[in-house]
């Protein structure tokens, strides 16, 4: 599993290793594992590292040191390096001497702005060194023509720890920021990198271990990785029946969106409960597509035994069906019209686990606020949602965050593709996560392996060309034993 720290919690741990390391040798660590993965970068980019071009951002802190270090180990294989130095009077003096004395060269980024744009433009690849984890709030106004000049350069961008002018814990973005091709960050992923809309300036992310002490029950965020998935899916075992594996209940549709119906059975019959029942006017349609479905027209009290229900993919206004689940003694998946009509207080009272599964603008009109505050402040959104429910929240978007009732490290899937934005996806995810829920897991886990598993399934069914929801329903088994290695 991959794992995220706040910043205080990454320096603790830092302070703690460097009281038991002889002085400057956690920078080297840090340095030389950026500069083995620039000149893997220089490699690809230029053909070699003996005679290729480098440029050096670098800031006043440690982050700078970083970069001025890794920039002497490439000019000591014969790479043409210089640091532009924005704050020259607090650049790190032991990196700025080590880079001299391999041959580098320094400039001022104010006394020679011109010539320090010229470097950038013919440059292979450019070192952002400018703010370390600590900033916030964007570039300053000195860095922004720097940041611009590699953004409109031939060079490849390569970060140091994370992109500059990003916010390290929360992955918010507030003003201008570097763009990295590929961001090389040490001890532990910080959230920033992991999470909208920071994480789009990050590129490919390389972790580098440099030894950080860090508490695995201090972590900020979790990314589930393939193994980790594999170990939560419900396998059935000899003696199971479609029973003893879980019935799902999904009550969604109406007269205008029957096809919101179709959608979620369809997620729900891959999702791994022995069997799926019906409740709503779409039955017909269900029955048609999925004969293997279990339909009923009496409504959720009397469908019959489910371990847990979906409630609100194309609902309409049929407030009466979701505060009759919500009533349900067993997990309740809530989406869509189900999130509008839905009453806080009945949410706030149930015993059974609860798990909302909004995308950013129903997430707004929860919370009372406009959507581009959740989508600026993603993890801020999603933790406060599920402390004003008590319940598991299910944040959708490219990078989607499961955030639990009882607090702890919220769960982030990157498994996402932008196709993955196309009408009737988040029906199937809702029937897909229900169907886990159904099936035993809890609604952390079902909500972070079903946004696994759809999210793979997306890619699988797009493969860079537009595919439909239905598509996306059909890919879940491919997807499924892909994470099992099968």
């Amino acid at each position: 599993m991959r794992t995220a720290y706040r910043v205080e919690t990454v320096r603790n741990a830092e302070r703690e290793l460097m009281a038991r390391l002889p002085e400057g040798a956690l920078m080297q660590r840090a340095a030389a594992g950026l500069a083995a993965a620039c000149a893997e970068v220089l490699g690809r980019a230029a053909g070699r590292v003996y005679g290729s071009r480098v440029v050096l951002l670098v800031g006043s802190g440690d982050n700078g040191g970083d970069a001025l270090y890794a920039g002497a180990r490439l000019a000591r294989r014969g790479a043409g390096v210089t640091a532009v130095l924005l704050s020259p009077e607090r650049a790190h003096g032991g990196g700025s001497a080590a880079l001299r004395r391999a041959g580098g060269r320094t400039l001022e980024a104010a006394a020679a702005s011109a010539e320090a744009l010229e470097r950038i433009a013919r440059a292979d690849l450019v070192l952002d060194g400018i703010v370390g984890i600590g900033g916030t709030g964007g570039l300053r106004e000195e860095a922004v023509p720097l940041a611009d000049a590699a953004a409109r350069s031939r060079a490849a961008v390569v970060a140091v720890d994370l992109p500059s002018g990003v916010d390290a814990d929360t992955g918010r973005v507030r003003g201008d920021v570097v763009r990295a091709d590929l961001t090389v960050t040490f001890g532990t992923h910080k959230p920033g990198l992991l999470i909208d809309p920071a994480r789009e300036y990050a590129g490919p992310v390389r972790l580098v271990d440099i030894g950080l002490p860090l508490p695995a029950e201090a972590a900020e965020l979790e990314a589930l990785q393939h193994a980790d998935v594999a170990r939560l899916l419900p396998v059935p075992a000899a003696e199971s029946d479609k029973y003893r594996r879980g019935v799902v209940g999904i009550a969604a549709g109406s007269a205008r969106y029957p096809g919101a119906a179709v959608l979620a059975v369809s997620g729900a019959l891959r999702g791994g409960a022995g069997a799926v029942r019906y409740v709503g006017p779409a039955g017909d349609a269900v029955i048609a597509r999925f004969p293997e479905t279990l339909v009923s027209d009496r409504g959720p009290k009397h469908a019959g035994r489910v371990q847990a229900w979906v409630v609100g993919p194309g609902a309409g206004d049929d407030a009466a069906t979701v505060a009759q689940v919500l009533a349900a003694e067993v997990p309740v998946l809530i989406d869509a019209d189900g999130l509008r009509l839905a009453d806080a207080d009945a949410v706030r009272a149930r015993t059974a686990p609860t798990l909302m599964t909004p995308h950013a603008g129903e997430a707004a009109a929860l919370l009372g606020v406009g959507r581009e505050e959740v989508e600026g402040s993603r993890l801020a959104s999603v933790r406060e949602l599920a402390a004003r429910y008590g319940a598991t929240v299910l944040l959708k978007g490219w990078t989607t965050l499961v955030a639990g009732a009882k607090g702890g490290p919220v769960r982030v899937n990157a498994t996402g593709t932008s196709w993955l934005a196309t009408a009737g996806s988040g029906d199937v995810l809702s029937g897909l996560a229900g169907s886990l829920l159904a099936a035993g897991l809890s609604a952390v886990d079902a909500g972070s392996v079903g946004a696994y598993l759809h999210g793979l399934a997306g890619r699988f069914a797009a493969q860079g060309a537009p595919a439909g929801a239905h598509d996306v329903a059909e890919a879940v088994p491919r997807a499924w034993r892909d994470v099992r290695g099968d």
